[in-house]
């Protein structure tokens, strides 16, 4: 691939994980404007976030056995389009239909349907086109993608909002075909790409790789999960402190909402760009991140203050940074091309889950304690710390340890 077109095969595949947290994230610093326009409940108003990850989160696994089968663009390309018409369908149920909220909850369980075809699937795509520390490198620009669309989406969100507050889902389909229409040119797959086995035999592969190697790749998932999970359910937690108790909004609250996120992007980013195929660095990064984020969450309990909270929360950022491109790389250089695509995809299945949980059960941590919430996510983030200290091991084909070469290990 010459120089020029692989520049641009990143941008393109960078453009689908900033589209999909643009998904969510944008419509964060909305949420208390729709709630009072719309008179909901604040269970009512998380689910407007959880019912787009958890259609996500049920499709990712089958869309990730087709992109195998088939093509990633293939899959990549009308997700990005279905993504769109879900947006769209939402927007004109808040602006034109009665029953607005239904029909809003209708438009993002397609548009979650849409995301289950578009990021998980561009990272094995990613894991296809690049090879070697390229890759890790290639994988934290994505990461990093992910988390410019998170710094960008609070700001962004509130901007839309002046207009009116359903703006936002307006806007959606324009960047779904931009993405779209970049892939499409941009993003060219190896024409001697062969399919994986029937399904049957495909299947029993899969199962083959989670029995022997299932407790290191479900702590990676895990760990992933984790992040996603605290990071949105912080972002929810934040958005409402802002405008209640700090009487923030607008552009401002957009502002500070992308602070934290732009330090988990520039981290994430430094670390792709560090880590090559070193699984004895990603595993001691990760676990030094998840202790990161245990320490800053279980200070935020003594902190009320605006600008000595957010210090504090953007050392949990850094730690997501450090997490997130380490699990990446290993989830990506762990499996072979034919089955890739469901492996990632599961993974992203996770990540869904992890933002679809984050608001409800926040909603819920803070009805019932601001101390209970903080202490309980840094004893979440001390657990699976540990799990990877203690599980993440994984050997090379002659059974012996791997830890600094290429991921040579491939049990599929």
């Amino acid at each position: 691939m010459k120089s020029k077109n692989k520049g641009m095969a990143i941008v393109a595949i960078g453009s689908v994980p900033l589209i999909m947290t643009l998904g969510n994230s944008m419509l964060i610093p909305m949420l208390p404007e729709m709630k009072s326009a719309l008179k909901l409940s604040q269970m009512q108003v998380s689910l407007t976030i959880t019912v787009f990850s958890i259609a996500a989160a049920i499709l990712i696994p089958l869309v990730g056995y087709l992109s195998d089968r088939f093509s990633r663009k293939i899959i990549i390309i009308p997700s990005l389009i279905l993504f769109g018409v879900g947006g769209l369908l939402a927007g004109a149920g808040a602006a034109f239909f009665s029953g607005s909220y239904m029909w809003i909850l209708i438009g993002r369980t397609i548009q979650g349907i849409g995301a289950a075809g578009t990021a998980p699937i561009a990272m094995a795509l990613t894991g296809d086109l690049f090879k070697g520390s390229e890759q890790s490198r290639v994988l934290g620009i994505f990461e990093a993608s992910n988390g410019l669309g998170k710094v960008l989406s609070p700001i962004l969100g509130s901007l839309f909002a002046l207009i009116t507050w359903y703006t936002v889902f307006f806007v959606f389909p324009i960047f779904s075909l931009i993405a779209a229409l970049l892939v499409w040119i941009f993003v060219k797959e190896k024409a001697n790409r062969q399919s994986p086995p029937p399904f049957a035999k495909y299947f029993r592969g899969l199962l083959s790789v989670f029995k022997h190697e299932g407790r290191w790749i479900f702590t990676t998932y895990l760990a992933g999960g984790t992040c996603l999970f605290t990071l949105f359910g912080i972002l929810f937690y934040l958005s409402d402190v802002l405008e209640k108790t700090y009487k923030i909004d607008g552009l401002v609250k957009g502002c500070i909402l992308a602070i934290p996120l732009l330090v988990m992007v520039t981290t994430s980013y430094i670390t792709g760009s560090k880590i090559g195929k070193n699984l004895e660095l990603m595993k001691k990064l990760s676990v030094i991140g998840l202790c990161l984020m245990t320490i800053s969450y279980g200070c935020l309990v003594f902190l009320e203050k605006l600008v000595p909270f957010l210090i504090v929360l953007a050392i949990s950022s850094v730690g997501a940074g450090l997490v997130l491109p380490c699990v990446n790389s290993i989830i990506t250089g762990a499996v072979g091309k034919e089955r890739r695509g469901f492996v990632t995809s599961l993974y992203g299945s996770v990540r869904f889950l992890g933002v679809a949980l984050g608001p409800p059960i926040f909603s819920r941590l803070m009805d019932w304690s601001r101390m209970g919430m903080f202490l309980s996510i840094a004893g979440l983030t001390l657990f699976v710390g540990l799990l990877v200290l203690l599980l993440l091991h994984v050997k090379g084909k002659d059974g012996t340890d791997d830890k600094k070469t290429a991921f040579r290990y491939n049990y599929l």
